[in-house]
């Protein structure tokens, strides 16, 4: 029950809006280590709601206007809009500003965007560009999430993904969500 969770008045009523009830397996045995700070892997099919199982608790850790505090990496741009989308239902009641950041579509829109940005869902080769222009700062990170692990390594972003865990603080908080994890998403 989201209850036993203490989270924010304006996430509870968010998560129950969503027509959410209950806890999800995932949900349930990632939430609460999450929300004690602890580095997590977690496994579990498509449509089991992962998204909601890190975003709540980033939601709940995070300060709005204190910069780039939790950097989301997706490996396409259909689920960094989609992972977007459903962080700014989930933050509804809650002031957070929320980007997305991805290849294929103009870089100065993003540009702005990431100037107020507290929290930040992007791929990897975009991210990695961002970083490269000094767009955006990784420096006040305390959340990083690697969404669909399994599927970034599989398209090849690995070393991408490495060269921008090495620009995040090493005191952040790390969680891997994927359907599938190999030992190579266990070794990173």
């Amino acid at each position: 029950m989201v209850s036993k969770l203490n989270l924010q008045p304006e996430l509870v009523k968010a998560f129950q809006e969503l027509g959410f009830s209950e806890l999800t397996d995932i949900q349930s045995k990632t939430m609460p280590l999450i929300l004690q700070g602890k580095d997590v892997i977690g496994q579990s099919q498509t449509g089991s709601g992962k998204t909601a199982a890190f975003g709540f608790p980033i939601l709940e850790k995070l300060t709005y206007g204190h910069g780039l505090q939790a950097l989301i990496l997706v490996p396409t741009r259909e689920l960094c809009e989609q992972v977007m989308t459903e962080m700014r239902k989930f933050s509804k009641h809650k002031r957070m500003h929320i980007s997305a950041v991805y290849g294929g579509v103009s870089i100065n829109p993003q540009i702005h965007s990431l100037q107020n940005a507290d929290i930040v869902v992007a791929t990897p080769g975009r991210m990695l560009d961002h970083l490269q222009r000094g767009t955006a700062n990784l420096s006040k990170v305390k959340i990083l999430v690697l969404d669909e692990a399994d599927k970034m390594f599989e398209m090849g972003f690995i070393d991408d993904v490495k060269n921008i865990i090495s620009q995040t603080p090493s005191h952040r908080q790390t969680l891997l969500f994927s359907a599938t994890i190999s030992q190579q998403v266990h070794d990173v």
